[in-house]
């Protein structure tokens, strides 16, 4: 194992919302609804810098912008794997250490479903404190927009 490796962990995120699958599915896999929540408080996600190519291939890409100073974090990917509304697998663009996320979607029945979300060879600028809070925050955005939906 090379240092670089060893550097390199999983993290693992459950959450369980109180809307159904097909639903949860669409909002993390469609624009319109991605950019109500993608980012943390303070970032927001305007629609014309997100794209979603759901398909084997395609691409899944997202631009943040600081809603303060305007600094924008771009991020890119390419799905892998799509199997609606069970799962959803996708790589990193350009990350030489072929970080991968893996979405699990389980129906829980009374309209309610369970996301996994599991990322593999995660640098430690991803899993550091201030980062792991910030996707935290996103999901509790996503939450809060699940509920405007109701």
């Amino acid at each position: 194992m090379s240092h670089a490796d060893a550097d390199l962990q999983d993290v693992v995120i459950t959450r369980i919302y109180e809307a159904p699958r097909e639903l949860v599915f669409a909002c993390l896999t469609t624009p319109e609804h991605l950019t109500h929540f993608w980012g943390p408080p303070g970032v927001s996600t305007p629609l014309d810098k997100i794209v979603v190519e759901l398909r084997p291939g395609g691409r899944f890409e997202t631009i943040m912008v600081n809603d303060e100073t305007g600094e924008e974090y771009p991020s890119a990917g390419v799905y892998i794997e799509i199997d609606p509304p069970a799962k959803l697998i996708w790589g990193e663009t350009g990350a030489a250490d072929g970080m991968t996320t893996t979405t699990t979607f389980t129906d829980l029945g009374d309209g309610r479903c369970e996301v996994v979300i599991h990322q593999q060879n995660v640098p430690a600028m991803y899993r550091s404190p201030e980062a792991l809070a910030g996707f935290n925050a996103s999901l509790d955005r996503f939450v809060a927009y699940l509920a405007t939906l109701g």
